[in-house]
C-alpha cells in the first residue's frame, strides 16, 4: 500500500489538492480489488483548518508519515510578490523539509515548486513548473537547472510538474510506476486524460510572458512582429535603427536576453501557430507566409520551438471557426 499525502495550506488550489487522489481512486478502480497494489491517501497539514483559493473550506488530517508527499499550487499571477504569498507558510515548508529529510518522495505541483524552493529542495537539481514562472524560477533558484520544457521532472526523489493538467502526468506515472503500465493506460483512457505527451512547449504563449521594460528592444519585436515575410538581414535592420549592427545586438541581448534573429524565429513560430489552429491553409503556405522558403527548414524550426511537427500540431490544436474544441 504505497501512502500518498496532498499538503494543504492557506490559498492553495483545491482542484490541485483533489487531482491526484481522485485518479489514484480511478485506478484502484481500473486495478480491480485482486491487485495487490494499492493506495493509502490523506489530505494532511500542520494547520486545523485550511481555506483554498476562492474561499473553500478543505477539511484536513494532522501531519503524518507518508510515503509521497504531494505539495499543490497556489493562486499566482505574473508580477505578484512570491515571497509575499508564502510568507505566512513556514509551518508547511518546514513540514516539506522534514519529509524530504526523512528520505520520502516529494511532488510539486506547478507553482508549488516555489515552496520546494523555499524548504531548499531544489538546490543542485533539476527542476520545472508552469512554462509562465520558468524564468521567475530560474531567477530566484540559480543552483537549479529549471526544464521549462518539461512536463514532469524527478531529481532524486524530489518530482516537479508544469501547470495544472501536469497533475495528472504525474498521477499517471506515478500509477504505472506502482500499479503498472497497463492500470495506467486504462486509468487515462477512462479518464480522458492524453498519457502520450511530453511536453509544455506547444502550450507555452508568449504573448503573457513578461516583456522586457526597455523600449529599444521593445521597438524591434515591433518592427520584426509586422514584417515577418522579409527577409532577416542584420545591417539593413540595425540601419533601419540608425545604430551598427554590434550595438543593435549588444543592446537587445542586454534587454531582451536573445539575439533579433532568436526572437523573429519565435515570432514567426507564434504566428505559424495561430494559422495553423485556425485556417485551412497549407502548411506550405504557411511556411511562406511567415518568411520561410523552405518547408523542410520552417517544419523542423517549428518542431524545435513546439515539440510538434506542424501537420501534428495542426492535428491536435485546431479550432473550428464556432471556436469549438480541438479536433482530436
Amino acid at each position: 500500500m504505497l501512502r500518498v499525502g496532498v499538503l494543504a495550506y492557506q490559498g492553495c488550489f483545491a482542484s490541485e489538492v483533489f487531482g491526484v487522489p481522485d485518479l489514484l481512486t480511478m485506478a484502484t478502480h481500473v486495478a480491480g480489488p485482486d491487485h495487490a497494489a494499492g493506495y493509502e491517501v490523506s489530505v494532511i497539514s500542520p494547520r486545523r483548518r485550511v481555506e483554498a483559493a476562492g474561499g473553500v473550506a478543505v477539511a484536513v488530517s494532522p501531519l503524518r508519515e507518508v510515503d509521497v508527499l504531494v505539495v499543490p499550487g497556489f493562486e499566482l499571477t505574473p508580477g505578484q510578490d512570491i515571497d509575499a504569498k508564502i510568507a505566512n507558510l513556514a509551518p508547511e515548508i518546514e513540514a516539506i523539509r522534514s519529509h524530504a529529510a526523512a528520505g520520502n518522495a516529494v511532488v510539486s505541483l506547478c507553482v508549488g515548486a516555489f515552496l520546494l524552493a523555499a524548504a531548499g529542495l531544489l538546490d543542485h537539481r533539476r527542476a520545472t513548473t508552469s512554462w509562465l514562472f520558468a524564468d521567475e524560477l530560474a531567477q530566484r533558484c540559480p543552483g537549479t537547472e529549471v526544464r521549462a520544457e518539461r512536463l514532469v521532472v524527478t531529481d532524486r526523489g524530489v518530482t516537479t510538474t508544469a501547470a495544472f493538467s501536469a497533475m495528472y502526468d504525474f498521477a499517471l506515472e506515478l500509477i504505472r510506476e506502482h500499479s503498472g503500465a497497463e492500470v495506467a493506460r486504462t486509468t487515462a483512457r477512462v479518464a480522458l486524460v492524453d498519457d502520450a505527451r511530453s511536453s509544455q512547449t506547444p502550450y507555452v504563449d508568449t504573448r503573457l510572458l513578461p516583456r522586457p521594460g526597455n523600449a529599444f528592444s521593445r521597438r524591434v519585436m515591433r518592427w520584426l512582429d509586422q514584417n515577418l515575410a522579409v527577409r532577416y538581414d542584420l545591417a539593413a535592420l540595425a540601419a533601419r535603427f540608425n545604430v551598427s549592427t554590434r550595438t543593435l545586438l549588444r543592446r537587445f541581448a542586454e534587454e531582451a536576453g536573445q539575439t533579433p534573429l532568436e526572437y523573429l524565429h519565435s515570432s514567426r513560430v507564434r504566428r505559424a501557430r495561430h494559422l495553423l489552429e485556425t485556417t485551412d491553409r497549407t502548411v506550405a503556405g504557411i511556411c511562406a507566409a511567415v518568411g520561410y522558403r523552405d518547408p523542410g527548414t520552417f517544419a523542423a524550426l517549428f518542431a524545435k520551438h513546439t515539440g510538434r511537427r506542424p501537420g501534428d500540431y495542426r492535428a491536435a490544436f485546431r479550432r473550428d471557426p464556432e471556436g469549438a474544441a480541438p479536433h482530436r
